[in-house]
């Protein structure tokens, strides 16, 4: 895909097919996660078929074929609101039945299909929070791009990697002036509900999420290198955690 590894620029023009999306999520895993994709990183076809008998339909094709690519990738899929495994794939009776596939690491939420949607290629995804099930983002191969960045941000060497702050509103243009937006759609923060959108920036080696538009609303900061990490703690000096 490139070989610098800003997520802003992998991202350009957004995730406009499923393929993007599978080819994003290879470019990651080999250029931030250390690690390509290997056949055996997927689910297998057996495990996949034995949750549609179980469920009694067959998957949708973009959920289907995430499974099958990189299912098994725990670091970049349960790291803090894990994926589910496709043998624990299971409907909630919630607004007439949801295809559950991802939890909270707490179980305060959700992540789902609607099983009205359940025969589309690439679904819409909602997410249980504190306002109920609210839209999370209307394709599933965006849902795989997001929970790749987001349990990234919690990896093995999340203590050496990892930080995060409550992100005064005054360093906000010094975020927009050496971030790069990502272009991924506003999506809500479980926690807050749907008047808190998630959004992302990026520079090489640096990825930063900050959940919601609020002062004080909170940003997690993921460098490729430790190195990096300290370069977002220099360019946004706010209160951080570590």
């Amino acid at each position: 895909m490139l070989d610098e590894p800003d997520v802003s620029v992998a991202l350009r023009g957004g995730v406009r097919t499923r393929t993007h999306a599978w080819d994003f999520v290879r470019w990651f895993a080999h250029a931030w996660m250390g690690l390509p994709l290997k056949p055996e990183d997927g689910s297998t076809e057996a495990e996949l078929a034995s949750a549609e008998a179980e469920l009694g339909f067959v998957l949708p094709a973009a959920l289907r074929e995430g499974y099958a690519l990189f299912g098994r990738r725990s670091d970049m899929t349960r790291q803090q609101d894990p994926l589910l495994a496709a043998t624990e794939l299971h409907v909630d009776d919630a607004l007439g039945g949801v295809l559950v596939f991802r939890h909270e690491n707490q179980g305060c939420a959700l992540w789902a299909i609607p099983l009205a949607e359940i025969g589309q290629d690439d679904p819409p995804v909602l997410v249980e929070s504190h306002d109920g099930w609210i839209p999370f983002l209307d394709r599933m191969s965006l849902a795989w791009v997001e929970l790749v960045l987001s349990e990234s941000l919690f990896g093995a060497d999340h203590l050496r990697l990892y930080d995060a702050c409550e992100l005064p509103n005054a360093l906000l243009p010094r975020l927009h002036e050496r971030y790069a937006r990502v272009d991924l759609p506003d999506h809500p923060m479980w926690a807050s509900g749907s008047d808190s959108p998630v959004r992302w920036y990026a520079a090489p080696g640096r990825l930063v999420r900050r959940d919601g538009p609020y002062d004080h609303a909170w940003i997690h900061a993921r460098g490729r290198t430790a190195a990096d990490l300290e370069a977002v703690r220099e360019d946004l000096p706010g209160p951080w955690v570590r």
